[in-house]
């Protein structure tokens, strides 16, 4: 796979992500009856263009950097793409004058003509259906995601320690409290990266093209941690990636739950303040 280098940055750039992402606006703070007014530091929300092979494909509301890896990671947890080969080049597009637009992706795919009908036609199917029958849905992820590795094991000391990890990889929210994030750890809690952005689903597809990008899919002897809460989306795109251990700060919804049930993923949530509550595959939490 090839990808562009312009506007590519890796998990280290922490400093850099916060350069870029953040921005500063003027407010008038109230306190106890007086105002003042002082400069806020904003989240940056822009408009990103997937684009396959030139054609205009899909747009998504998001925060600046790793694009690379959000259009990555969207394609292979929406099942787009099968597997790492079946990415080719990813590369910005090029405005009239030659500069890269800031807010256009171009994926060039591996995949067949026909094969890629099938796909997007198939995935508007399930999509479609999501509102409507989450059974269909289910059905639909369950027959092209892999059953999660049963051998895998975390201990609860582990897990409570993700938390603290988590909040200070957050560089950006430091400075905005107004994002979400999503990272990976090994199962000995070493974070190996971790991706913010606006949206929590964005968040974890660019979490999935970091480990695309990287060659460590799929992510059988994992741990994943998302802010906020645990939605069928997310369960989704965590199994698509073969993780084993999905935990978040929050509750999950009744979807997912039945989806983790249904790919056996195990599920944690409300993982703060020393405690958690395991909703699926209790087994993998070790003692």
């Amino acid at each position: 796979m090839k990808t562009d280098p312009a506007h590519f940055r890796t998990g280290d750039d922490a400093a850099d992500a916060v350069r870029h992402e953040v921005r500063e606006h003027r407010a008038l703070g109230w306190d106890g009856g007086t105002t003042a007014e002082r400069s806020e530091k904003l989240v940056v929300e822009e408009p990103l263009e997937i684009r396959l092979a030139g054609r205009r494909f899909t747009l998504t509301m998001r925060t600046p950097g790793h694009d690379e890896e959000l259009a990555a990671g969207f394609l292979f947890a929406e099942g787009f793409i099968n597997d790492p080969s079946e990415l080719g080049e990813i590369r910005r597009v090029r405005g009239r004058k030659g500069a890269p637009e800031p807010n256009a992706i171009d994926v060039v795919l591996n995949v067949p003509a026909d094969g890629l009908r099938s796909r997007l036609k198939r995935n508007f199917v399930m999509s479609s259906s999501c509102g409507v029958c989450g059974k269909t849905s289910i059905d639909s992820i369950r027959r092209r995601v892999a059953p999660a590795s049963g051998s895998v094991r975390a201990a609860p000391r582990t897990l409570l320690a993700l938390s603290e990890k988590f909040r200070a990889g957050q560089r950006v929210f430091a400075a905005t409290g107004g994002l979400h994030g999503a990272a990976i750890f090994n199962l000995d809690g070493t974070m190996l990266a971790i991706r913010e952005d606006v949206g929590r689903h964005n968040a974890v597809d660019k979490l999935v093209g970091y480990a695309l990008t990287n060659a460590i899919v799929p992510l059988a002897h994992h741990l994943m941690m998302v802010s906020g809460r645990l939605s069928f989306e997310i369960v989704q795109k965590a199994a698509t990636a073969g993780v084993p251990i999905l935990a978040a700060v929050s509750a999950p919804s009744s979807l997912a739950v039945e989806l983790a049930e249904e790919v056996g993923t195990t599920l944690v949530g409300f993982l703060r303040d020393g405690r958690f509550n395991i909703y699926t595959r209790p087994d993998r939490i070790a003692q």
